[in-house]
């Protein structure tokens, strides 16, 4: 009797767990199927994104030959519009590969560069004015570049549709680059298999891209600014940036304290951290102390304050919006900063931030910027950045207006309804800088616009929207 009992029990066990590995095989077999599923529709996504950026690359090609030999007047304005189009195509499809911006690094800058270029030029074609001689040169080598690389794309695209290359790679790619840390991705990328060989070798003989000279952001003429403000200074050392930054800190202190002590107190030495290379140098300071510590920065040249915070999280506030705007103010008046007016404030996680701009005979300039931070607890200022102001202040010479205000507001839309007017320089997308007529308006359904009309061309140069609510203003 027991003996047959243990066979039956046995040959329970024996079925049991064939059922259990069954069920187990099963699952193996599902998650397989699920994950082979998941790497054939990430696979095609990816080659979807490819076929995008060899099309809008193949499309840009197009539209920059059309460009060179355009004989001017709408033809020129439609096909630069189309070279923008392309450019935003194939950016878009560039941005649904995986860690595209490394591997295609030279062709995501050459895109962006090329779109924004052409936009500049089309603004420049509605202004009613003619195409430079160096402009149209620098698209017939934009195109040029844009052939080569549309034959590149096109031959890779032909290689991935045949099957010979996995765009699934870029993936491992982008995965063992997050796993090494960023230090090893380009040692990571430049061995990642065959798909990404040909990619590099596509980037390795990019040609030379030309200076690109235009009022926009990806300008050749940007990454080699230098600030104004410090133009022809003498570089401090870094005992008198420690001291000026010392003082920057204590000044008007004792006149702070008495009245509820308004500035960051004083107290606390300051610590050398090193120094920032680039356009705009700088000795770094900080203390530690019970207020959560402060950072400072002194640009070498000049020996100006760049940026002064301090990273403590502001309590229960204590202090009126009103009150905070007036400490900010007062904050830059003892520190010598003369002539600047608020612009508009914003308040934030406990604390007001003023943006101040500087005024040059009543001409507001909105490239001098500098932002003083106040906490609504303490009513202390516990930040300061200039870099704006450090980057563009200079004195002007400031022209007179080519068209009058009279002809500057018949230009604002009918149904704005204009409520004040001042001249101000305003930055340019290129960072230049534009004399305008400011008029602020109100629509129909109460909501503000700012409106610029250049005061030397009589052109819109800019429109604002003001969003107002209970924190600040904010415009955009």
């Amino acid at each position: 009797m027991k003996i047959r009992l243990k066979k039956q029990y046995a040959a329970a066990l024996v079925a049991y767990t064939l059922a259990l590995v069954a069920v187990l095989g099963g699952f193996v077999y599902k998650n397989h199927q699920a994950a082979v599923f998941y790497k054939r529709q990430t696979e095609n996504c990816y080659r979807r994104a490819f076929n995008g950026l060899a099309t809008g690359i193949g499309e840009l090609d197009s539209a920059l030959q059309k460009c060179v030999f355009s004989g001017g007047g709408g033809m020129e304005g439609e096909t630069l519009t189309r070279v923008f189009g392309a450019a935003e195509t194939a950016k878009q499809a560039l941005g649904e590969l995986p860690r595209g911006d490394v591997g295609l690094l030279q062709t995501s800058g050459f895109i962006t560069r090329t779109g924004d270029y052409a936009f500049a030029l089309t603004k420049k074609l509605a202004r009613g004015e003619a195409l430079s001689g160096d402009e149209k040169r620098n698209l017939k080598k934009l195109s040029e570049t844009a052939s080569m690389l549309s034959g590149n794309f096109t031959e890779l695209l032909g290689e991935v549709n045949d099957g010979g290359f996995t765009l699934g790679e870029l993936a491992d790619v982008e995965r063992r680059a997050e796993n090494a840390g960023n230090a090893a991705e380009n040692e990571i990328g430049a061995a990642s298999g065959p798909f990404s060989e040909r990619v590099k070798a596509t980037e390795d003989e990019f040609p030379e891209m030309p200076s690109l000279i235009y009022d926009g952001p990806f300008s050749s003429h940007i990454g080699g600014m230098q600030p104004r403000f410090l133009e022809n200074k003498p570089e401090v050392s870094r005992d008198e940036a420690q001291k000026i930054a010392e003082e920057f800190i204590v000044a008007g202190a004792a006149r702070g304290a008495a009245v509820g002590g308004q500035f960051i107190s004083a107290g606390g030495a300051l610590r050398f951290d090193g120094e920032r290379v680039g356009s705009l140098p700088v000795y770094r300071f900080s203390r530690e102390d019970s207020n959560g510590g402060l950072n400072i920065e002194i640009s070498k040249a000049g020996g100006a304050v760049v940026n002064m915070y301090s990273p403590r999280v502001p309590g229960q506030a204590s202090v009126s919006v009103g009150d905070a705007v007036k400490t900010a103010e007062k904050f830059l008046s003892d520190r010598g900063f003369a002539a600047m007016r608020e612009s508009y404030h914003m308040t934030q996680d406990g604390s007001v931030t003023v943006n101040f701009a500087y005024t040059q005979d009543d001409v507001i300039c909105y490239t001098d910027l500098i932002k003083v931070t106040t906490d609504l607890d303490t009513g202390e200022v516990s930040g300061f950045e200039a870099q704006g102001y450090i980057m563009h202040h200079h004195e002007r010479e400031l022209p007179e207006p080519e068209i009058s205000a009279d002809a500057a507001r018949a230009k604002v839309s009918k149904e704005l309804n204009i409520l004040s007017q001042a001249l101000s320089v305003i930055p340019t997308d290129g960072k230049n800088e534009a004399f305008c007529y400011e008029f602020k308006c109100e629509a129909p359904d109460g909501r503000h616009y700012i409106v610029y009309i250049n005061a030397e061309t009589g052109a819109e140069e800019r429109i604002l929207i003001l969003l107002e609510d209970e924190n600040g203003t904010l415009a955009l």
